[in-house]
Formats: C-alpha cells, sequence, structure tokens
C-alpha cells in the first residue's frame, strides 16, 4: 500500500538554506513547528558551531539537520518508525550524508550505542528530546523513561538538554546534572532549556 505523499519544508539558514526536507505524513511524527524551531536556533545562534547534535526522537530529522546547516560537526538521529527512518535517510542523504549518523529502532533502548560514540569523541553535544505526546497509545510513562535518559548524561559531554514537550507537563528543574534555565512555550509545545551544573 502505497504511503500518503509527504509534506515538504525546507532548511531555514545556513550552508544548505532552501534545501528541501520531507515530513512523513503519519500520525506518529510531529514536524517541530517553524516558529518553535526558528526560535530554538535564534537561542542557540553559534554556540551551536562545531558542537555535536544528538536528536534523539528523530522523525524526519529536521531539527539536526537544521543543526548541521549552522555549523554543528555531526549530527546523530535515532528513530524507531520505519516510514519516519526511511524518510530520514533521505533527508540525510540529500541534505549531509556525511556528517550524519542513523539509528534505527527505539531511542530508549538505542540511546546507550550513539551515547558511547559521543562519549568517545569528547565533544560537547547539544541533546534533543522531542517524545511523542503521551496522549497517545502506550505512552503514558514517556515523560518519565525521558528523564531517566537525560539523567544518565554526564556533564563532560553534554553542552545543553533541550526538550520539546506538551505545554501542560511541568518537568522537574533539576534533571540528573542539568538545570532548568530557559523555557519558552508554542501553544500546545514548549520547549525546556536545560545546562549543566558547573
Amino acid at each position: 500500500m502505497k504511503h500518503a505523499k509527504n509534506f515538504i519544508t525546507h532548511i531555514i539558514t545556513g550552508k544548505y538554506k532552501g534545501k528541501p526536507i520531507e515530513i512523513p505524513s503519519i500520525d506518529t511524527t510531529r514536524s517541530s513547528k517553524s516558529i518553535l524551531k526558528e526560535s530554538f536556533f535564534n537561542t542557540l545562534q553559534f554556540d551551536i558551531i562545531d558542537k555535536n547534535f544528538f536528536e534523539v526522537f528523530a522523525g524526519s530529522g529536521s531539527i539536526g539537520l537544521e543543526a548541521l546547516s549552522r555549523g554543528a560537526k555531526h549530527a546523530y538521529f535515532i528513530e524507531k518508525n520505519k516510514t519516519a527512518f526511511e524518510t530520514l535517510q533521505n533527508n540525510v542523504k540529500n541534505i549531509d550524508k556525511i556528517n550524519s549518523t542513523t539509528l534505527f529502532g527505539d531511542s530508549f533502548e538505542k540511546f546507550k550505542i550513539i551515547y558511547s560514540m559521543i562519549k568517545n569523541e569528547h565533544i560537547k553535544t547539544y541533546f534533543y528530546f522531542d517524545p511523542p505526546f503521551s496522549i497517545r497509545e502506550n505512552m503514558d510513562d514517556i515523560y518519565e523513561k525521558t528523564i531517566d535518559l537525560i539523567s544518565s548524561i554526564e556533564n563532560d559531554v553534554c553542552e545543553m538538554v533541550i526538550i520539546e514537550h506538551m505545554s501542560n507537563i511541568e518537568l522537574p528543574q533539576t534533571i540528573g546534572n542539568v538545570n532548568l534555565t530557559k523555557r519558552k512555550k508554542f501553544g500546545k509545545s514548549t520547549l525546556s532549556y536545560y545546562a549543566p551544573s558547573e
């Protein structure tokens, strides 16, 4: 059975500005709203240059690929939905295959594989968590599991942890080694920024 046609968005700015990114037209992935994405990268500005970027629940990879366009050194992606993963691989191939690593599977099970790669590189990394909204079936404990993953991140590899989450979810001030520094709401979605304790 042929899937419905994918949506197309574009890289906002940087060396790949204007390049198309496919977004799968399936229920399990949400494209991060363009206003949210723009605000996020305006917050990061040039800090992202030569850092790693890890999009933990990747979907189409639109955040990590935008990061590469803006000078990130390498982007890592995990996605468990087969259709979304195929789209992610196409996007990576069309935009920056050399500086991307994609992994198929459950983010909670595969996180350690990418995390080990990052630790071996000794390069500070932005960890971007955009878990599926918990209103979906079998997603009741998604934020608890996400918080557990974040708690395992050590300061020596962490530049920042960013969580895109439902606005009605109140996340803790401190998770593991990182503390909440900023929160910005975009309708039903909110971005919470966490920085490592000194």
